[in-house]
């Protein structure tokens, strides 16, 4: 139910993971709920608290590097099927064979990278602002040296610096309509993250080390929900090719909002969630929706 949220801890090859519970009902399923680069479980509250009091059990994890979780210090538990891994092992503890699998930007290739590597433990697929990766050999070695970059520059200048040059980036302008409270709810958030954290984590998880997977979505069956803001036109590309090749899949562009949708248009973002959810469980491929419908 609403406001019911339990705190476990859950080790994974030596990782502590950190996992909010929000909901106590298994009547619909479970919904598992995957951040982006710098984020926590938390960021996901609004949404945890939507799915709980519709009758699903949200799980939030905090990935590797991120809020609660542990930094380990081998590379290795950061590679997206490690952490696939544990995210799987973190569900088989708390009773849960398959979710329903959602994330934003990094976490929306953890979940595609799920589909693929543990397809039974995935019911359906809700991915905001996803890629499948850099196609181009050169262009992803060009990808991972950037990255290299500015995870140098995390663990040199540390967290207050990378919060501010983080918001900076033009891909999070849409922000700045946000209310000064939600704005700053975020930016405490971030504070709160460990500097070698998130330089791990960029070292492991981002797009510069993951490999392609383009060619690999045609095998995804599940049902899939692709969502991006009107205003972040690379994630809408994205969102229109992914689902092309996808089998079973359809988007929502969302008015007014850039790369977060679930922070700048939280509503919206909960609608389209709901809707897809209902629509696998009636048995309704999300294929069978119209792969440009936008929500209004």
């Amino acid at each position: 139910m609403r406001g019911c949220v339990d705190r476990h801890r859950v080790i994974v090859d030596r990782v502590s993971y950190s996992v909010r519970v929000h909901g106590t009902a298994t009547g619909p399923g479970a919904v598992v709920l995957l951040h982006g680069f710098s984020g926590s479980g938390d960021d996901w509250r609004d949404t945890a608290e939507t799915l709980a009091g519709s009758g699903f059990r949200a799980i939030a994890v905090d990935l590797p590097g991120h809020g609660a979780t542990d930094t380990p210090s081998d590379p290795s538990c950061y590679r997206s099927e490690a952490v696939v891994h544990g995210i799987a092992t973190v569900l088989t503890s708390l009773g849960i064979g398959a979710a329903h699998w959602v994330g934003y930007s990094m976490g929306a290739r953890l979940a595609l990278r799920a589909a693929l590597d543990v397809p039974s433990r995935v019911l359906s697929l809700t991915l905001e602002s996803a890629s499948t990766g850099v196609p181009d050999p050169l262009a992803r070695e060009e990808r991972r040296q950037r990255d290299e970059l500015l995870a140098t520059d995390i663990e040199k200048r540390g967290i207050a610096w990378f919060v501010q040059h983080w918001e900076s980036l033009p891909i999070f302008a849409t922000q700045t309509s946000l209310s000064p409270s939600r704005r700053e709810a975020q930016r405490t958030r971030r504070l709160l993250q460990r500097p070698e954290g998130l330089a791990r984590s960029l070292r492991g998880l981002g797009q510069g080390a993951a490999p392609d997977l383009t060619h690999r979505l045609t095998t995804i069956l599940h049902p899939a929900l692709l969502v991006a803001g009107a205003v972040d036109s690379a994630y809408v590309a994205s969102a229109q090719r992914m689902a092309s090749l996808l089998p079973s899949a359809s988007v929502r562009i969302v008015p007014e909002a850039g790369h977060n949708v679930h922070l700048e248009r939280p509503e919206e973002f909960k609608r389209a969630l709901l809707d897809h959810l209902a629509s696998v469980r009636r048995g309704n491929p999300a294929g069978a929706l119209s792969s440009q419908r936008s929500l209004s």
